[in-house]
C-alpha cells in the first residue's frame, strides 16, 4: 500500500521560509517521478515542482528561484524548500507520485496547509 505523508506546513509571514516533507512508503521515491502540487481556495490544483528519477527538476514559473525540490533516498522522502514566501503562495500543498504506462498509478498525500500573511 502506497502512502505519502506531508508535513511542515504552517503560518509564516511574507518573506519567510518553510520546508515541506513528503515521507513515502510502499514506493521508492528515487524510482519515481515525484511532484509537489498546490491548490488555493477557488482555484485548480497546479504543479509547483517535480523531480524525475534522474534527479532533473522543474518548477512553475511563479516559484522559480524561490522554491527547491529535493529528495533524500535514504529516508525515502521528498522535500520542498520554500523561500521568500508570498501571500499568493497560500494553499494546501500535496505530494504526488505518478507512473504512466501499462502499470500506471497515481497517489496523493493528504495535503498540508501553508498560509502566508502579508
Amino acid at each position: 500500500q502506497v502512502q505519502l505523508v506531508e508535513s511542515g506546513g504552517g503560518l509564516v509571514q511574507a518573506g519567510g521560509s518553510l520546508r515541506l516533507s513528503c515521507a513515502a512508503s510502499g514506493i521508492i521515491v528515487s524510482n519515481n517521478v515525484m511532484g509537489w502540487y498546490r491548490q488555493a481556495p477557488g482555484k485548480e490544483r497546479e504543479l509547483v515542482a517535480g523531480i524525475t528519477r534522474g534527479g532533473f527538476t522543474n518548477y512553475a514559473d511563479s516559484v522559480k528561484g524561490r522554491f527547491s525540490i529535493s529528495r533524500d533516498n535514504a529516508k525515502n522522502t521528498v522535500y520542498l524548500q520554500m523561500n521568500s514566501l508570498e501571500p499568493e503562495d497560500t494553499a494546501v500543498y500535496y505530494c504526488n507520485v505518478r507512473r504512466t504506462g501499462p502499470l500506471s498509478y497515481d497517489y496523493w498525500g493528504q495535503g498540508t496547509q501553508v498560509t502566508v500573511s502579508s
